[in-house]
C-alpha cells in the first residue's frame, strides 16, 4: 500500500510550492505534539527536496538557510558521490552527543550513525534514501530533525569531523557570526482539529512516551558497537562576514 501523498512528492515540480495538505488538515496531528506553522513550513519544504531528489540518479546536498558549510565540503561532496549503500550523511555539528560507530569507514571520514537528535541543517542525501523518508513522511509529519532522526531504516552516516553548523551555534563553537540570528518558532497554537480534543492530548504524549522509549532500546541494542560522543568540528571555515 502506498501512504497517501507519495506519489504526488515523486512528481514532484519546483513550481509546486505552498504548504500541503493545509494547515488544518488531520495530517498535522499525527506528530508527538502540536506543530507550529514554521514548523510545518520547514518539514514540507525538506519533504520537497525529498521529492526531487527522489527522482535523481545520484545524491544530493540538502542545506538550510542558517547553515554555515565548512571549506572541506567541495572535496568531501566529490569523494561522497562515488559511495554506494549509503542512504544519508549528515554533516552537521550541533553540540550534543551523538551515538556513532566506534570504527571510522574506511572510504570516508565517516562513521555509522545509529542515534541523533538533530541533523537537518546539512545532509547529503541519496535517491533511495529520499524515496524511504518520502513514505515515512506520507504516514505522518514532524519537525524535520525528528523525521530524519527516527529513520532508522535509512543507512546513515556521520561526517567526522562534522563540516557544516547553523549560525545560531557559530559563535559558541568557532566565533562571532557573520549575521544576527532570530528564532521565528513560536509557541504551537491549538488548531479547530485538535483544540477541544482531551484524545489528542492523550495521543500527543503517549507518542512522546513512546519515542523516548524507542531512543532508549535502540542505544541498548547498539551500544556495544557503538559510542555516545562528540563528533569532532572541522577546524576549516570560510572568512565570512
Amino acid at each position: 500500500v502506498i501512504p497517501r501523498g507519495y506519489n504526488n512528492l515523486l512528481n514532484f515540480k519546483p513550481q509546486n510550492f505552498g504548504l500541503s495538505p493545509p494547515k488544518n488538515d488531520p495530517y498535522w496531528t499525527r506528530w508527538n505534539r502540536r506543530l507550529t506553522e514554521t514548523e510545518k513550513a520547514i518539514f514540507a519544504s525538506h519533504q520537497l527536496a525529498w521529492g526531487a531528489i527522489a527522482n535523481c540518479s545520484k545524491p544530493k546536498l540538502v542545506v538550510e538557510d542558517d547553515a554555515c558549510l565548512s571549506a572541506e565540503v567541495p572535496q568531501f561532496l566529490k569523494k561522497a558521490t562515488e559511495l554506494a549503500n549509503v542512504d544519508r550523511i549528515t554533516l552537521e555539528f550541533r553540540g550534543r552527543k551523538k551515538l556513532v560507530a566506534t570504527e571510522f569507514d574506511s572510504r570516508l571520514s565517516i562513521r555509522r550513525l545509529y542515534q541523533d537528535r538533530t541533523g537537518a541543517a546539512a545532509y547529503i542525501l541519496w535517491p533511495n534514501g529520499a524515496r524511504k523518508l518520502l513514505l515515512r513522511s506520507a504516514q505522518r509529519p514532524g519537525l524535520a530533525d525528528g523525521i530524519l532522526c527516527e529513520a532508522h531504516e535509512l543507512i546513515t552516516y556521520q561526517a567526522d569531523p562534522a563540516l557544516a553548523i547553523q549560525l545560531d551555534a557559530y559563535q559558541r563553537h568557532i566565533g562571532p557570526p557573520p549575521i544576527e540570528t532570530r528564532s521565528t518558532r513560536k509557541s504551537p497554537v491549538p488548531t479547530p482539529i485538535d483544540q477541544t480534543s482531551v484524545f489528542q492530548e492523550a495521543l500527543y504524549r503517549f507518542r512522546r512516551i513512546s519515542a523516548e522509549f524507542q531512543m532508549a532500546l535502540r542505544f541498548l541494542k547498539y551500544q556495544k558497537m557503538a559510542v555516545r560522543t562528540h563528533v569532532n568540528l572541522s577546524q576549516d571555515w570560510p572568512v565570512l562576514g
